[in-house]
C-alpha cells in the first residue's frame, strides 16, 4: 500500500467516525427517560479543557435565541493504535504539533429544537489563526488543542460555542456495522483510482470497510476535497434516517447499545457532563430526519498560497451565515439559498 493510500485509510475513519457522534447525539434519547438512559449508557470521556485561557470570545446571545446551541465536532488525525478519545482511550488526544482536524463541523442546533444545520468547515480554508497568522484551518488544532481550535472557528464565524466533541478513528468498523450499514445514492458511475474501486451509478449499501472507501474518495471527483465533504454529509444523513426511524424509537435497548457503542470513542468538553448531554438529547425528540440540514461554508474559490494548495471561503456570504447561526435564524437564511444546501444525492 503506497503511503498516499495509508494516510487516505487513516483519514476517512477518523471523519465518518465523526460523523456517527453527531449521530450519537441525536439518538440518545430517542426513547426511554433521562434516568433510564443513564443507568445504560456508561461515563463520558473528557477532553483537555477546551474553553481554558479564552477571554476574548463572542457574547452570549440575549433574549430567545440565547437558547440555542452551537456545537464543534471534530475530527482528528492523530496517528496512534489505540484510542485516544472515548471509554477507552490509552493515549493522549493531542500533543503539540502531532495531529491535526481532518473533520470541522459547526453543528447548530436551534433554540426551539425544531430544526438542525451542520455546516462542514473545509480542512484547507484559509483563515486567521490567533497567534499564529493564516493558516489552514486544520491546523489550529495541532499549534494550540483544542482552546486554539475553538478560538479560530470563534474568531471565523462570531459564533460562540457551546461544546466540542472530538472523535478519533478507533472503532468506526463496528459501529458503521453497528448501525446496519450506510445507504447512500452514485449518481453517476465513478472511479477511485487510488483504491482501484468503482463506484457504480446505483443505490449501495455500505459496510464499514465500503463506508471508509466512499468518504474517503476525492480523486477522481470534480470537487474533491469539497465533494469529499458533501460525501460526509450524505453519510450522515444516511445515520440519521435510521437512527430517527420509528422502529428505533420504539426500541431503548436498541438505541441505547448504539449510543453506548458510540460514546466509547467520544469526548466532549469538560463541561458537558452525561446528564447535561441526555437532556439535551431528550430535548431533540420530536426532531425529523427533514428537519436537519447539511450545508459547507460558503466557498470563493480554491487556491494556492505558497506550496499548500487551499480553500478561499467567500467572505460576505459567509458574514450573512453567520450572523444567521448567532440570530438562530439560520433555517430561514438557508430556505433563502437553497443551492447552498446540501442534496439527498451528492457525486
Amino acid at each position: 500500500m503506497s503511503p498516499v493510500e495509508r494516510e487516505d485509510r487513516r483519514r476517512d475513519r477518523r471523519a465518518l467516525l465523526g460523523l456517527l457522534v453527531c449521530t450519537a447525539l441525536v439518538t440518545a434519547l430517542v426513547a426511554g427517560t433521562v434516568v433510564w438512559a443513564q443507568s445504560k449508557i456508561p461515563r463520558v470521556r473528557h477532553t483537555e479543557p477546551a474553553f481554558a485561557g479564552l477571554t476574548d470570545r463572542p457574547a452570549r446571545v440575549p433574549g430567545p435565541a440565547g437558547g440555542a446551541l452551537n456545537l464543534l465536532l471534530l475530527g482528528t488525525d492523530r496517528r496512534s493504535d489505540v484510542p485516544t478519545t472515548g471509554e477507552g482511550a490509552r493515549a493522549a488526544a493531542w500533543e503539540p504539533g502531532e495531529q491535526r482536524t481532518d473533520t470541522m463541523m459547526l453543528v447548530h442546533v436551534a433554540a426551539d429544537r425544531r430544526s438542525v444545520q451542520v455546516v462542514s468547515l473545509p480542512r484547507d480554508s484559509w483563515v486567521r489563526v490567533p497567534g499564529h497568522g493564516r493558516a489552514k484551518i486544520n491546523a489550529a488544532y495541532s499549534l494550540g488543542g483544542l482552546p486554539r481550535a475553538v478560538e479560530t472557528v470563534e474568531t471565523l464565524t462570531g459564533v460562540r460555542l457551546d461544546h466540542v466533541a472530538v472523535v478519533d478513528w478507533s472503532g468506526f468498523r463496528a459501529l458503521a456495522d453497528l448501525a446496519g450499514g450506510v445507504r447512500v445514492r452514485v449518481p453517476e458511475t465513478v472511479v477511485d483510482s487510488i483504491r482501484d474501486t468503482t463506484w457504480t451509478a446505483g443505490e449501495h449499501l455500505l459496510s464499514g470497510d465500503e463506508a471508509l472507501a466512499y468518504v474517503g474518495q476525492r480523486y477522481g471527483l470534480p470537487g474533491g476535497d469539497l465533494d469529499r465533504v458533501r460525501r460526509q454529509q450524505a453519510v450522515l444523513r444516511a445515520l440519521l434516517t435510521d437512527s430517527l426511524h420509528a422502529e428505533m424509537r420504539k426500541d431503548p435497548e436498541q438505541s441505547a447499545h448504539f449510543v453506548t457503542e458510540v460514546l466509547r470513542h467520544v469526548a466532549v468538553d469538560e463541561t458537558w457532563s452525561l446528564t447535561g448531554i441526555l437532556g439535551f438529547c431528550a430535548s431533540l425528540r420530536d426532531l425529523r430526519t427533514a428537519d436537519v440540514r447539511f450545508l459547507t461554508a460558503p466557498v470563493a474559490g480554491l487556491g494556492r498560497e505558497g506550496a499548500q494548495s487551499v480553500v478561499h471561503l467567500d467572505r460576505p456570504l459567509g458574514r450573512e451565515l453567520w450572523a444567521a447561526v448567532r440570530d438562530d435564524v439560520a433555517a430561514t437564511w438557508l430556505d433563502r439559498h437553497p443551492d447552498l444546501e446540501t442534496g439527498d444525492v451528492v457525486r
